[in-house]
């Protein structure tokens, strides 16, 4: 099993055809600005690095727009970067799930939050 998250941009910004050239948003179909998917593995270490609700369950933490992860997950990565030790306890004894494999996935999907805070957070289980 595994964990797929996305973040969507559900409108176009357009510039009006009119003189005054002012910008809009016109809603549109949802482009997916960015994907990812880590495995079910990895949850006791997410939990162990304060970011199981924000990341696999975003909907009840609140949480529907990618600004709102860039606290928790900055958080997150400067934990594991400080300690990873510690939480490389926590790997799958399978190996599908490791602090090595986590680490890059949660600064890639922190970077596109980052690059994109206004988008729709997606997560699917």
């Amino acid at each position: 099993m595994s964990l797929d998250v996305a973040l969507k941009q559900t409108y176009v910004l357009r510039t009006c055809p009119c003189p005054c050239q002012h910008t809009y948003k016109d809603p549109c179909e949802a482009t997916t600005l960015f994907s990812a998917n880590i495995t079910h593995n990895l949850g006791r270490l997410a939990e162990e690095a304060g970011v199981y609700l924000a990341v696999w369950r975003p909907e009840e933490a609140g949480i529907n727009q990618a600004g709102q992860l860039i606290e928790p997950l900055s958080k997150a990565v400067e934990l594991m970067k400080r300690e990873p030790d510690h939480f490389r306890q926590f790997n799958a004894a399978n190996g599908w799930g490791t602090y090595d494999q986590f680490l890059p996935w949660l600064q890639s999907y922190l970077d596109a939050c980052l690059q994109h805070p206004t988008a729709t957070v997606s997560a699917w289980r």
